[in-house]
């Protein structure tokens, strides 16, 4: 392989860790690993100002060929002299393909070998977004580093579907490299293959062929869990060159960037710091602070008495809750900038630890407390007794973690399997026709929505989010509320109530042990599953 434009200088490895130390030099300066990279999509870090990045620390802020494509365009860019005197940003930029942008379109847009078709959001023409499009636009954009044109998908894709995208992906990243011609700007590849740890060999042993000057891990972040995101994230990194930068796209929360760091990565991307920012949640080194709350109404006090940012040494949390309570554009800046420090900072703590070979105790430390909430103002239930505590609906009540049925004493599941073979086979063998799933209990929501006589189970779990944090998909209440659900993003699923004499006849039952239903009541030999 020939040598990466970007100069790339491994310094350090830790030891018992993946975690790893380097520099590269991109076209406007020098980049220490591992780091972070605030999401500035549309040329613009959101509520942030280029000065007050710089001072934080950052070193390269990604935009996005999608959005820049369609506003303001190419042509703006190139009469601009380019996207770092077009923002007055001094450091890097890195371009995102506009391959997730197309991904979270699936309504609107149709994919064949040539690229994404789409409509504009801006003036409704439709685009071919190909790869040689999306690098013609990055050239224009004149970041320091663009990335190939991938075709993203959910990583709970199944096996042939996730194939199929990654040899698009294989055969638009050759496109990409030779749409870059003699331009200076680095290029990067992007691995895909889902959570198939053999497809993802098969896509970074395509890639790694090729004179890609970083290579990122894409597909993640995208529907999977946690644990299946790490162990994806580890075999991947293990199989890039050594030689070469490794981006984790998309991801994530500071634990996350902890954990990727210690399986091997070296680059990340994610629009929490500023998003969550927005409703006045702020990533501290004694936990998660939610400044809504009207316990720091009085308090005057930093947001985080160990840092060192401007806000941090002028405004008390007092201010802050202010500035959240009443939706002031200031408070989401300078909750934002906080929280753009502390990623940074973090990144920061992480690399001198691996320099000085003292990596996996400071993992230890952080992975034990970054994703804790306040912990000087931690959220506790209310008191049992008071006016917002309740513990009984109907025939149920509060049972720890679980629901339990009055007058039976039955604890109704909490969970539900991940796995089930029975269903699996059914939705491959009915093609197109709906499968019809039974859940003959409510619990405490963790099951599908369907019966009709666990109503008031839904309604006592619903005020205990904290306790049962699936019902914090927004499905719950509506199913309450409206008695129907459709999910606007998995095409085909819907839930709904359904009295017995409308209940039609369901492909598969599942049924809780508690709830003393037998299989034959409704399914005249229908196939059963007991959790």
């Amino acid at each position: 392989m020939p040598p990466s434009r970007l100069d790339f200088q491994l310094q350090a490895r830790a030891s018992d860790s993946r975690a790893r130390a380097a520099t590269f030099r991109t076209l406007h300066g020098v980049i220490q690993t591992p780091l972070f990279m605030p999401v500035g999509t549309q040329a613009t870090v959101k509520a942030q100002t280029p000065e007050a990045l710089a001072a934080s620390g950052s070193q390269i802020l990604l935009a996005n060929t999608y959005h820049l494509l369609l506003r303001p365009g190419p042509e703006v860019f190139e009469k601009m002299g380019g996207i770092h005197r077009f923002m007055k940003w001094p450091g890097s930029v890195l371009t995102d393909s506009g391959g997730y942008q197309i991904f979270s379109l699936p309504h609107s847009r149709s994919m064949t070998e040539k690229g994404a078709v789409f409509q504009s959001y801006v003036d409704n023409r439709r685009i071919l977004l190909s790869p040689e499009l999306s690098i013609q636009t990055q050239r224009s954009i004149g970041s320091d580093i663009m990335m190939v044109l991938d075709q993203c998908i959910p990583s709970t894709a199944d096996e042939a579907t996730a194939r199929k995208a990654l040899q698009v992906t294989q055969r638009w990243a050759a496109r990409s490299l030779a749409a870059r011609e003699d331009s200076p700007q680095s290029l990067f590849a992007i691995v895909q293959g889902a959570l198939y740890p053999h497809l993802r060999k098969e896509s970074a042993a395509g890639l790694v062929t090729m004179p890609f000057d970083g290579f990122a891990i894409g597909g993640l972040a995208v529907g999977e869990e946690k644990h299946q995101r790490e162990d994806v994230c580890e075999l991947t990194a293990a199989l890039l060159p050594e030689d070469r930068p490794r981006y984790l796209m998309g991801v994530g929360m500071p634990i996350d960037l902890l954990e990727a760091v210690h399986r091997g990565m070296d680059m990340f991307d994610c629009i929490i710091p500023t998003q969550v920012a927005k409703r006045g949640t702020a990533f501290t080194s004694r936990g998660i602070v939610e400044l809504r709350r009207s316990v720091y109404k009085f308090a005057d006090v930093p947001l985080d008495a160990a840092c060192t940012c401007p806000v941090c040494a002028t405004h008390s949390r007092a201010y802050l809750h202010h500035l959240t309570k009443t939706q002031e554009t200031l408070g989401w800046t300078l909750i934002g900038q906080h929280n753009i420090h502390f990623y940074h900072q973090l990144m920061r703590e992480i690399r001198t630890s691996i320099l000085e070979d003292r990596f996996l105790p400071l993992y230890h430390e952080k992975r034990a407390t970054l994703a804790d909430e306040d912990l000087d103002h931690p959220v506790t239930p209310p008191k049992r007794g008071s006016t917002t505590w309740v513990s009984e609906i109907g025939r149920y009540e509060l049972h720890g973690s679980s629901i339990r049925q009055l007058e039976t004493g039955a604890v109704l599941p909490a969970t539900i399997r991940e796995e089930i073979p029975e269903l699996v086979r059914l939705l491959k063998a009915k093609d197109e026709t709906p499968v019809i799933v039974l859940d003959d209990g409510l619990g405490a929501g963790a099951a599908a929505l369907s019966a009709i006589e666990a109503l008031d189970a839904l309604r006592l779990a619903l005020t205990h989010k904290k306790i049962f944090p699936w019902l914090r998909h927004g499905a719950a209440d509506t199913i309450l509320h409206r008695g129907a659900w459709k999910s606007r993003f998995c095409h085909g699923l819907s839930w709904s109530l359904a009295k017995d004499e409308e209940r039609p006849k369901p492909d598969l039952i599942l049924r809780a042990a508690a709830s003393g239903m037998k299989a034959e009541d409704f399914t005249h030999g229908c196939p059963c599953i007991d959790f």
